[in-house]
């Protein structure tokens, strides 16, 4: 079986096969399937309460997620997925005496499964697919199977540096990662290694070219700006500029052995700063070691799985 972030099974034809009559729950519960649909709401006891157009879904308090049960995890995991997609197994059904169908799930059950057969056998550089849930100042936190938690740190997020996560992401994003480590029944990820060396990203630009780019620094010496991910130039001094403002640049040197690209602000944009769409130089599979660095440069980069 192939595990992915929660929501990726939501409308499939299967997913929808499964969960729309009672035979297909019991082909489900069967087969030990996991499946999708949306939690409509939590009771006061912490139960979840999930939508499915055939019965009555309820996810236990204690089965809400891993960890629960045994007091490692906050029941904050199981009030906050109300009004989102959860991924579960069919635990039991039964009829209530109007005939009204009632079906017991497990989250936790779909998570231990996961667990087992996909995360724990990860290795560092192993790529996989992840979700954005939310964003905090010092790191990322994604979804990378069944709704099961991982973070990217912000050091991590890119080579060129952001202010904050926001910056980069927003909430449901869809992602690659690398695994950086998987210890303890921990996964930690990065990101930045996906995004291209600094020879790819400066391929595509030519001296004497004007492009749009992304003040993320202000120094005296000098304004750095954001060109793509992965590869920021440095910018003369100039007036009235700030962290965040979209301008347009003039690449005046582009440099492979100092990796520095030379730029010039012609004019700031007054149109909000579009979030990047990312462009993966890798991504599936497996990575050992990742240079960033040109060959000519003295300074060296490398991320080594």
């Amino acid at each position: 079986m192939y595990f992915r972030p929660e929501g990726s099974l939501l409308g499939t034809p299967v997913n929808d096969r499964l969960t729309e009559t009672a035979a297909g729950l019991e082909e489900a519960m069967r087969k030990g399937c996991i499946l999708e649909a949306r939690a409509a709401m939590c009771t006061s006891s912490h139960d979840l309460i999930v939508h499915l157009p055939c019965a009555v879904g309820i996810i236990p308090r204690e089965e809400g997620a891993l960890g629960i049960r045994e007091g490692t995890t906050r029941d904050i995991a199981v009030i906050s997925r109300v009004n989102k997609v959860v991924c579960f197994k069919v635990v039991s059904l039964k009829n209530d005496e109007d005939g009204k169908l009632t079906a017991v799930l497990s989250r936790r059950a779909a998570q231990a499964e996961c667990l087992e057969h996909f995360l724990r056998p990860l290795k560092a550089g192993d790529i996989v697919e992840a979700k954005v849930t939310h964003l905090e100042q010092f790191g990322c936190f994604v979804d990378i199977g069944c709704g099961i938690p991982s973070l990217i740190p912000i050091d991590s997020i890119s080579v060129s540096r952001i202010s904050h996560p926001a910056d980069r992401f927003c909430i449901g994003q869809e992602l690659r990662v690398v695994v950086r480590s998987n210890e303890n029944g921990r996964i930690c990820l990065t990101h930045k290694e996906l995004l291209g060396t600094w020879s790819e990203n400066a391929e595509k630009f030519s001296v004497g070219e004007t492009v749009g780019g992304i003040v993320r620094s202000v120094e005296e010496y000098g304004i750095f700006v954001e060109l793509a991910p992965n590869l920021a130039g440095l910018a003369e001094p100039k007036e009235n500029i700030r962290p965040g403002q979209s301008v347009s640049v003039y690449i005046k040197a582009i440099l492979p052995d100092k990796m520095k690209v030379k730029l010039v602000i012609i004019d700031v944009c007054e149109d909000t700063p579009e979030m990047p769409q990312y462009e993966y130089f890798i991504d599936s599979g497996h990575i050992s070691q990742w240079i960033y660095s040109t060959p000519e440069s003295p300074k060296k980069i490398i991320s080594e799985f």
